[in-house]
């Protein structure tokens, strides 16, 4: 490391006049560092896209979309959305698809009138997409034709005005209307005045009660998450001794989106910041490493990641070495345990790429920590070190906080942190106090403040940077007429990261099978929250005396 040091970089990009300069700002009655020179809404971002023109934006298989194009469809639909279906500020609009174009445009038009933006998970079924449109009292829903034939039975006790079905295959639902021809009038955006502090996006979590929470997210959050990756990308030439690029003149950049838009990752991370830069971005239909790598060789892709099974199966793949992937010169990751390995690997298969992850939630709008570079490399089991805007502590079950180095739960504070939980007072009361979002995660900060993400308080796991509370597959399982005791567990796996698995103490002369409780769980929960083992006994699960169930000894099962 040639360049300036940790305290030197940072102080030198937050310095009064340089690009990532904060200041103070009193959010919600608490005193926030803030990043000055942040976009001051999503409307402000989309339209200072049309300066981009004619560049390459979105690229779908063999169809392209440039910013101009983008733009005038973004704007004819937020048209649309104010003169034909009645969308006013503060409305909720939500969207269920896949990495379509069309959910960029609906997510742009959407936001760029005020409206709060509703991404909902395309693997949800149609129970589970119902309560999310519910719960946040969506009055118009952009959909896909998949998304919309899961929803057929419930679409009739939905309150929602309009149903827009995007790349509609076969007729359409009685009442809904193809999304293209719901399209307004070619013109500029609907007025619409729009305060930093506005609610801007409803995301759903999975929560312990088995029911998604809805994190309120504001304009503040999303386009703060700019310049916190930017700062992420600055401080790594800082700390390797390379000047910053002069304002404006950023070499433009190929990203394969690998990761859904409906992640905070692939919405804040990806989507925002590649057309705040003018980029270009690869979209797929699904995820498939070959395919990616087929897409990386044809659009000169200079970047991607994801979580880190992704990264895994691209370097693992046999027809690797088929493929012209010298284009690269990023990948990144996060959402999922990374093993320390894996920065190796990425060296081997690609010397000149300087690999990264970080550590965010969805109720941080996505970056909160970012490590990179040669810093990944001295500490490969770090997820980094904090943005400067965020302020950490680690504490103890009494949240009093711990001294430096030892382990405890991190709280963060920060310009990222949403507002909390639409709809659910107790939820946010439990989860956010006097600014500081409790997450749940226990973790330990080294001596130069780099972070370390060791477990989980909550009971969750992560499977392909896919949240999966286990109370929810527990709920699932228990409702087996067989099942008299059931615990979910991660099972540790090199690519996803952690796979679901499941101990179920039968009922007494009950019968049932692995499989049969598999598709028992398929029918109710989305695919990736289906135990992918399932070790059945008649014994009683393990407790200790409060009646918790003992899951370390379940794992030496697995082991």
């Amino acid at each position: 490391m040639t360049g300036l040091s940790i305290a030197a970089a940072v102080a030198a990009l937050t310095a009064p006049g340089a690009p990532f300069e904060m200041e103070d700002r009193v959010i919600r009655g608490i005193p926030t560092r803030v990043w000055k020179n942040a976009p001051p809404s999503l409307r402000a971002v989309f339209e200072g896209s049309r300066a981009h023109g004619d560049l390459p934006f979105l690229v779908y298989e063999d169809e392209r979309l440039s910013y101009a194009e983008h733009y005038r469809r973004g704007a004819a639909l937020a048209r649309a959305l104010v003169g034909r279906f009645g969308i006013a500020k503060g409305d909720r609009v939500a969207i269920a698809m896949r990495n379509f174009p069309e959910w960029s445009i609906a997510f742009w038009a959407a936001a760029s009138i005020g409206a709060i933006v509703v991404p909902l998970n395309a693997w949800m079924t149609g129970a589970e997409l119902r309560y999310c449109l519910e719960d946040s009292g969506a009055r118009l829903l952009v959909a896909d034709a998949e998304r919309v034939e899961r929803l057929l039975p419930h679409l009739a006790g939905l309150r929602l005005d309009a149903v827009l079905v995007a790349r509609a295959a076969r007729a359409l639902p009685a009442g809904a209307l193809s999304f293209d021809d719901a399209l307004g009038d070619d013109g500029p955006l609907p007025e619409a005045a729009i305060d930093p502090e506005d609610d801007a996006t409803i995301f759903y979590t999975s929560g312990t009660t088995g029911r998604p929470k809805g994190a309120l997210g504001t304009h503040r959050n999303i386009c703060g998450n700019l310049l916190s990756a930017a700062y992420a990308r600055a401080r790594v030439l800082l700390r390797r001794g390379e000047p910053l690029p002069a304002p404006g003149t950023a070499p433009k950049t190929a990203t394969l989106l690998s990761v859904p838009f409906f992640h905070a990752t692939g919405c804040h991370s990806v989507l925002c910041a590649n057309l705040h830069g003018g980029n270009k971005l690869v979209l797929m239909h699904r995820w498939e490493p070959e395919r990616a790598m087929q897409l990386i060789e044809r659009e000169r892709v200079t970047g991607f990641g994801g979580v880190p099974s992704m990264a895994w199966q691209v370097l693992e793949h046999p027809a690797f070495d088929r493929y012209d992937l010298s284009s690269v010169d990023s990948i990144s990751y996060g959402g999922a345990p990374a093993a320390p390995e894996l920065v190796a690997r990425i060296k081997e298969k690609f010397p000149r790429v300087m690999p990264g992850n970080g550590y965010g939630l969805t109720e941080t709008s996505s970056i909160t920590s970012q490590n990179a570079a040669e810093d990944y490399q001295r500490k490969p089991d770090s997820a980094g070190l904090p943005i400067p805007v965020c302020d950490l502590r680690v504490v103890d079950a009494a949240g009093r906080d711990v001294p430096a180095g030892e382990i405890g739960e991190l709280w963060i504070k920060g310009p990222n942190v949403v507002k909390g939980y639409w709809n659910k007072p107790e939820a946010t009361a439990a989860s956010f106090g006097e600014g500081w979002l409790h997450t749940g995660d226990l973790v330990r900060i080294d001596a130069e403040g780099f972070l370390y993400i060791l477990d989980r308080v909550k009971d969750m796991l992560i499977r392909g940077g896919e949240n999966v509370y286990c109370v929810e597959v527990e709920d699932a399982l228990y409702s087996h007429p067989a099942v008299m005791d059931a615990a979910v567990i991660g099972i540790p796996h090199r690519v996803l990261g952690e796979e679901v698995g499941a101990v179920v103490q039968a009922a007494p002369g009950a019968a049932v099978s692995e499989a049969a409780l598999q598709r028992h769980v398929a029918e109710r929960l989305a695919a990736f929250k289906v135990p992918v083992r399932i070790l059945l006994q008649n014994e009683p699960l393990p407790r200790n005396a409060n009646g918790k169930i003992l899951k370390r000894e379940l794992r030496a099962a697995f082991a």
